[in-house]
């Protein structure tokens, strides 16, 4: 029997079990491929309080480390659902079951990708899913962002304080973000949008150097050069297994407020995975302390 049972190993998963590992309660985190979540492909983090600089890779190592020598189990399994027993959550997977006084689920999401040829090979070499995390490496440069949603345009609106030149690339002939971005975006100088456009490869030998885009109304293939592309077509959170167990949003994030509390008493949710305005990795950590704090009251009550 584990006092908090954590799913998902990614910063809101193991900043939970360091802290619930400080609190006296025994923890296991249970990962299903790679401990550290996306962060990990970020070659150069910069915009967690307290280190100037670190790499995604070597900031999820050390938040295992940590959680590990506090005594936290890690496991390394699909999970395939939750048994609620009422006072005892039963965390299922392919082989085992894990019995546990209070669960979170910080199962992150992922990034809708475009599925272009290059996109995967050049990620973290031009290619990116979060503009407020590696803008700044791309000061002074030319930039394109493909998306037609407030999250893109609230992208392009950061990039282009930064950037040269900011392309704003949607594939329909209007944007579906708010209105007020668009008109603020309108009268910037450095903003061009690129509308009825859809990307068809992204080019370059060891970062990005170009993009192939093809105009849906004219039908006809054309370059754009820059040094980088962001990519905000959408997140997928991988909430449906846990759909009869806790209530979920229109879009699949699991119902929970700042308390991380969701509709299942002694279920909370942290991190990516739950509804939210902002998702970054401090806002991750502070979940994963809120959660397991939390899991702690509940099961002392």
């Amino acid at each position: 029997m584990y006092d908090v049972g954590i799913i998902g190993g990614g910063t809101a998963g193991m900043t939970a079990a360091i802290y619930g590992q400080r609190a006296g309660k025994q923890t296991i985190i249970i990962e299903g491929s790679t401990f550290g979540g996306q962060i990990t492909s970020s070659p150069n983090v910069e915009n967690y309080p307290g280190i100037a600089s670190v790499s995604g890779s070597e900031f999820s190592m050390n938040l295992l480390d940590q959680a590990t020598k506090l005594g936290a189990e890690t496991v390394m399994e699909q999970v395939t659902g939750i048994r609620d027993e009422g006072k005892v959550k039963v965390i299922e997977t392919a082989g085992k079951e894990y019995p546990c006084k209070s669960v979170i689920l910080a199962t992150g999401v992922t990034h809708r990708h475009l599925g272009v040829p290059n996109e995967e090979r050049l990620t973290g070499a031009g290619v990116s899913y979060c503009a407020t995390c590696d803008g700044m490496f791309f000061r002074g440069k030319d930039v394109a962002v493909v998306g037609g949603g407030s999250t893109a345009l609230q992208d392009a609106e950061f990039l282009s304080n930064y950037c040269n030149k900011v392309y704003l690339i949607h594939r329909r002939d209007e944007f579906r973000g708010e209105d007020s971005i668009v008109k603020r975006l309108e009268g910037k100088e450095n903003v061009e949008f690129v509308l009825s456009t859809t990307v068809k490869e992204i080019i370059g030998d060891t970062s990005v150097e170009r993009l192939i885009l093809n105009n849906k109304k004219t039908m006809k293939e054309y370059k754009l050069e820059v040094s980088g592309v962001f990519i905000a077509v959408g997140q997928i959170p991988q909430n449906e297994l846990f759909a009869d167990v806790v209530k979920l949003d229109g879009n699949g994030f699991i119902l929970a407020a700042e308390d991380c509390m969701t509709s299942c008493p002694g279920i909370f949710a942290a991190g990516d995975c739950r509804t939210k305005e902002v998702r970054q990795l401090t806002t991750a950590a502070a979940d994963g302390a809120v959660a397991a704090l939390a899991a702690c009251k509940y099961i002392a009550e």
